[in-house]
């Protein structure tokens, strides 16, 4: 048996310079995988398979925590159901994957390509997706889309987090939060006329709550900047300044 072992570890490393196969790995199951790419209900936590080539490949219901797959080419792949925490797929190829029931408590999804994609709504609430491309809209709830705007912002990524905002919008039109937080980011990029609409929008969203206090203060932010619009210089703070007073 310890022979047929050092055997398959030695096809595994012909097969693929970048594996890293555990000690307690079931090397049958890994040897399966390279040569046939059918590999359901595979166990392969913490293996690493950067760059692989995993294209149409069956591996439903699979064990891939904490597996390094950074960069490899899933096109096609069948993960559904596959138990995916923690698990790297930082730079991957997902285009048209079946990704349904898969978990993704704490999956790297930084710049992954996910054009085409079949996921469940809301199933990347809990992982880290910045960068990626081809997300569909309701695998990313209203929380994370807005939260993920609020750290462009902080970071000064004034494009993107008005992007993100946007896309929360979409995910839940009636939360005012979101219509601020995208007026902010166009006023910091000088699109005072974007800016004002939004504002105003939020402050219509929180009269229809019986909020009087925050619709006027919102009213009165869109009307500066109304009074502003013509001036060519850029964004000037009025944003941060409604926000830091409906903060307060």
């Amino acid at each position: 048996m310890a022979n047929r072992k050092q055997g398959l570890v030695l096809v595994a490393a012909l097969l693929s310079p970048w594996i890293f196969v555990p000690q307690a790995q079931t090397y049958e199951e890994l040897i399966l995988l390279l040569q046939d790419k059918r590999c359901p209900q595979c166990r392969l936590a913490d293996v690493d398979l950067v760059h692989a080539d995993l294209r149409d490949a069956d591996l439903n219901g699979a064990a891939l925590q904490r597996a390094n797959l950074s960069q490899a080419r899933l096109d096609g792949a069948n993960l559904s159901g596959a138990d995916l925490r923690f698990t790297s797929l930082q730079g991957a190829s997902l285009r048209g994957a079946n990704l349904r029931g898969a978990n993704f408590h704490g999956t790297d999804l930084r710049d992954a390509d996910l054009s085409g994609a079949q996921l469940d709504d809301n199933a990347l609430e809990q992982a880290h997706w910045s960068g990626a491309t081809g997300l569909p809209a309701k695998a990313q709830s209203h929380a994370a889309l807005h939260n993920a705007g609020v750290m462009a912002a902080e970071s000064g990524r004034w494009i993107a987090a008005e992007e993100l905002f946007g896309k929360a919008i979409k995910r839940q039109p009636d939360t005012a939060e979101s219509w601020i937080a995208r007026g902010i980011t166009r006023e910091k990029l000088g699109k005072r006329q974007l800016a004002m609409q939004d504002f105003s929008y939020a402050g219509t969203l929180y009269a229809k709550e019986g909020d009087n206090q925050k619709a006027e203060q919102l009213k009165a932010a869109a009307t500066a900047l109304k009074e502003n619009i013509t001036k060519p210089e850029a964004g000037n703070g009025m944003g941060s300044a409604v926000l830091n007073s409906l903060i307060s």
